[in-house]
């Protein structure tokens, strides 16, 4: 049965490098409207990233993710929108957090010191995203699918434990288990975790799932042994965001809301009918 109190987390990519809307959101004007749309399509929350985590994206600077971003948050905000922001630089996070997110969705986990003191001094909830990827960024990398989720396990009880100790309050935090190239480039490895997804409960702590438009997905839908392109990996996504959200996600992340809140209608329509 989907949790009554699922969260939708629109993604607004403010980049002109992601490997799915890369330059769609780029001009500020471009990307407030594109979230107020987000809102308008059933999301809860919109996660804004300005640093894309595309495998061939080259890396901005602070201040150019900054240039990016601030502009957007702010202007959201004032129209009351809840936000997240994706980043892992610490002072990034403190200025978007002051500058009105109530997110901040670290691909790293914190893996920085000094994020972990930007989050503990500001209040915000983080989302802790596991990847096997050392960079700040997806990777091709060929991991065995064999036993992921049990080193997703042992990452999340080494790494909550860790920030607990440091003085983040366990409330505070909600884990993403990572999917796609954050994981392997075997799409078996990211269909083993949203398999096991309910192992993840014995944390206590909010799961978040993002499978939007992944290239696993693609790759399950090829057609005469080509990758179906992210475009049109819809259908395969809202299966995926349904399955976990059956299995026990409290949050989804996705670029097309719609879709999954009209399913999730339905489903409960059916849930209710005599």
């Amino acid at each position: 049965m989907p949790a009554d109190n699922l969260q939708i987390l629109g993604i607004l990519n403010v980049t002109s490098d992601s490997f799915s809307d890369g330059g769609r959101f780029f001009d500020t004007a471009d990307a407030v409207a594109h979230g107020r749309q987000l809102i308008a399509d059933g999301a809860d929350i919109i996660d804004i990233g300005a640093q894309s985590t595309n495998p061939d994206a080259e890396y901005i600077t602070a201040q150019q993710e900054l240039e990016r971003l601030t502009p957007v948050v702010e202007q959201l905000k004032t129209e009351g929108f809840r936000i997240s922001v994706d980043t892992f630089r610490p002072q990034v996070m403190r200025a978007m957090v002051a500058a009105g997110a109530e997110f901040v969705n670290d691909v790293t986990a914190l893996r920085d010191p000094e994020a972990v003191a930007a989050v503990r001094d500001c209040g915000a909830r983080v989302i802790l995203m596991h990847s096997t990827a050392a960079a700040a960024r997806a990777e091709r990398a060929e991991v065995s699918a064999a036993g992921m989720v049990d080193r997703i396990l042992a990452f999340f009880e080494r790494r909550l434990a860790e920030l607990e100790a440091a003085g983040i309050e366990r409330e505070k935090l909600i884990i993403d288990p990572g999917m796609g190239l954050f994981l392997s480039r075997d799409p078996q490895a990211s269909l083993a975790v949203l398999r096991e997804l309910p192992r993840l409960a014995r944390f206590e702590a909010p799961i978040l799932v993002s499978t939007s438009r992944k290239g696993f997905i693609g790759d399950l839908l090829a057609r005469g042994g080509q990758r179906v392109p992210a475009a049109e990996r819809g259908a395969g996504t809202l299966a995926t965001e349904l399955w976990a959200v059956l299995h026990g996600a409290a949050y989804i992340r996705t670029h097309e809301p719609r879709p999954l809140r009209e399913a999730l209608r339905v489903w409960r329509a059916i849930e209710r009918a005599d």
